[in-house]
């Protein structure tokens, strides 16, 4: 079952642009049927795990002389990732998108989209990875610059430079494995460079994949391009961007790579370490001197992933495991900030802060589901982000990181301050001038916000089952490191 994550929207890319010529209403129906398909199969992988880990072997050849697509726990967690939000963001763009000018375009590229996220995190080799990779970012270029304005063509275009100059170091650290260990298997690599003794050309390839990845995942200092491609985009692809994109071509290839091909080691823990927490740190204090909405959510992405990369770097399982855990409560509460930032543009055409006000009696589902996940963000109880953060901060003290421990304490505090003054100013208080005629979100776009509103709460109560059925699978991937290759060559 496992190519039916690529061939369901790749097969909505292709039917849009030929049964919009009939009728353009039905691009949002196809492109919303193969979220929902694919929502449901993720789900379904859950259970599929349960009697191991999947190969598929394209064609029959067997790894290492064919491609393989891989399913095991950390491939479920990101499946799940991709396909929840996907179906949110879609549902959220039936109401959305009509402010633009060829939707039929809009879902015919949200669908390449989530062709190569989910091609990623299925791939069991490195060039198909890049390949996928490449979809994935080709299309985000152009959902940045949908709207066409001068802003988001300069968005845009920084994002392609950016993004290229990344790709270009993945692309060249992939060749030169591929001259040493002449195969692009991941399994088969990891396996192979046990045997190899030019550990400096190992040690230069980690550098380009940590550079290239820390490019696509925005971590200071290669994070330029992120605060002005987010306020750009439309809001269900500045969802997609924060609470997807980034985490699978930045976080999701940068650990594969790391621990199950290259090898997880002091050096790389203390790297991980210092960048995640100079991220944390520098973004979150970007962001609470900031008044444009899109913008202050743009730099807590950096700050939120900033978490995600010094957890997963102390290494151990319970800092792997609140490490996981943020990856997927950030990709709920983030990408519901930025549907509330898309709404309350779509209401009032406005994305200033001071220039708002008074908006939880105009707005109430979007006051009520964004202050769900303004708490959630903060770290409040019995939210799904404090019980992540909660066990970060353990895994930091157990780990005798009380420097870590601390900046994550910390730059929480200063997250709580960011988003009351985004409940002050937007919702809260009453508005200098008032905006006329300011009416609730269509109800599709309120439909999207509720429903990551629900799973906020819902994760935060039920943190535990979900921890222990879908984040711990995940982290013991991780945690078998090089044996992953035993894994999926079967010796």
């Amino acid at each position: 079952m496992l190519p039916i994550f690529v061939i369901i929207p790749l097969g909505g890319a292709f039917l849009i642009p030929i049964i919009a010529k009939f009728k353009e209403e039905w691009a949002q129906v196809v492109a919303n049927l193969c979220a929902g398909l694919l929502l449901l199969f993720s789900v379904a992988s859950i259970f599929w795990l349960k009697t191991g880990i999947k190969v598929y072997d394209v064609g029959g050849w067997k790894p290492p002389f064919g491609i393989c697509m891989v399913l095991d726990g950390l491939t479920v967690l990101m499946l799940l990732v991709v396909n929840l939000i996907g179906c949110m963001a879609l549902i959220f763009s039936i109401g959305y998108i009509k402010k633009y000018t060829a939707p039929k375009l809009y879902y015919t590229l949200f669908c390449l989209l989530l062709v190569g996220l989910n091609g990623v995190v299925i791939s069991g080799d490195l060039f198909n990875l890049f390949v996928f990779l490449e979809i994935t970012s080709i299309a985000s270029y152009a959902l940045v610059a949908f709207g066409t304005e001068a802003d988001e063509l300069e968005a845009a275009f920084k994002y392609l430079v950016l993004g290229s100059v990344a790709s270009t170091l993945i692309l060249l650290a992939i060749g030169m494995l591929l001259g040493h260990v002449s195969t692009l298997n991941m399994a088969d690599i990891s396996r192979s460079l046990n045997f190899s003794t030019s550990k400096e050309l190992i040690l230069y390839c980690l550098a380009l994949f940590m550079m290239g990845f820390g490019l696509k995942v925005a971590l200071v200092p290669f994070h330029a391009w992120l605060p002005d491609a987010h306020p750009a985009a439309p809001a269900p692809m500045s969802a997609m961007l924060s609470g997807v994109v980034i985490k699978t071509i930045g976080v999701y290839a940068l650990i594969r790579v790391v621990f199950n091909i290259i090898g997880f080691t002091p050096a790389i823990s203390s790297l991980f370490i210092w960048l995640g927490i100079i991220s944390m740190s520098v973004g979150v204090l970007l962001a609470i001197g900031q008044w444009d909405f899109k913008r202050l959510l743009a730099y807590h992405s950096v700050s939120q992933i900033g978490y995600v990369i010094f957890a997963i770097g102390l290494g151990t399982p319970l800092g792997i495991i609140g490490g996981l855990f943020h990856l997927f409560n950030h990709s709920l509460f983030k990408s519901l900030l930025f549907l509330n930032s898309g709404a309350v543009e779509y209401s009032t055409g406005v994305r200033q802060l001071d220039k708002l006000g008074g908006l939880s009696n105009q707005m109430p589902v979007t006051s009520n589901t964004c202050l769900v996940a303004s708490l959630s963000i903060a770290g409040i109880p019995p939210l799904c982000g404090f019980w992540s953060k909660l066990i970060i901060i353990i895994a930091a003290f157990q780990a005798n990181n009380i420097i870590g421990a601390i900046v994550c304490i910390l730059v929480g505090m200063v997250t709580l301050a960011s988003f009351l003054k985004v409940q002050k100013y937007a919702f809260m208080r009453k508005a200098e001038q008032a905006i006329s005629s300011i009416k609730e979100a269509p109800f599709s776009m309120q439909l999207a916000m509720v429903v990551l509103a629900v799973l906020c709460i819902a994760v935060g109560l039920f943190f535990i089952p979900f921890v222990d059925s879908i984040i711990k699978p995940a982290a013991a991937t991780l945690l078998e490191g090089t044996g992953y290759a035993k894994i999926i060559l079967g010796i």
